[in-house]
């Protein structure tokens, strides 16, 4: 216990320590005008302004993304299924896949799946 606690204590001195000593020994200026200034392929961009985003576009994306982790989710328990108890694999996959089509429902319902509006 006092070792895990001494080690501890030995590893945050030494981040401190070292973080202290890259804060003293940065020469990086961060009032400078010329590295604050926009560069773009050695011209002066165009426009100040971002171009909007469509947050159709970003729904879809944020959609596709937490469907792309469920599916990581249901491959493994279909090889996992030989091994475990068929009907506790079974209840447990049924949810899983009632919860996915809960969302989907829930997301058509919002209109989050239409592009154009």
């Amino acid at each position: 216990m006092y070792l895990t606690l001494i080690y501890l204590l030995t590893t945050t001195i030494i981040v401190i320590l070292m973080t202290t000593i890259i804060l003293i020994t940065n020469k990086k200026n961060i009032l400078d005008m010329e590295k604050s200034s926009p560069f773009e392929c050695g011209f002066n961009p165009m426009s100040n302004k971002r171009l909007p985003f469509s947050i159709h576009f970003f729904l879809i994306a944020v959609i596709f993304l937490i469907f792309d982790v469920e599916v990581i989710i249901i491959l493994p328990s279909l090889f996992s299924m030989k091994y475990s108890m068929t009907m506790n694999w079974m209840i447990t996959l049924v949810l899983f896949m009632l919860t996915l089509i809960m969302g989907t429902f829930h997301e058509w319902k919002n209109g989050m799946l239409d592009w154009t509006k």
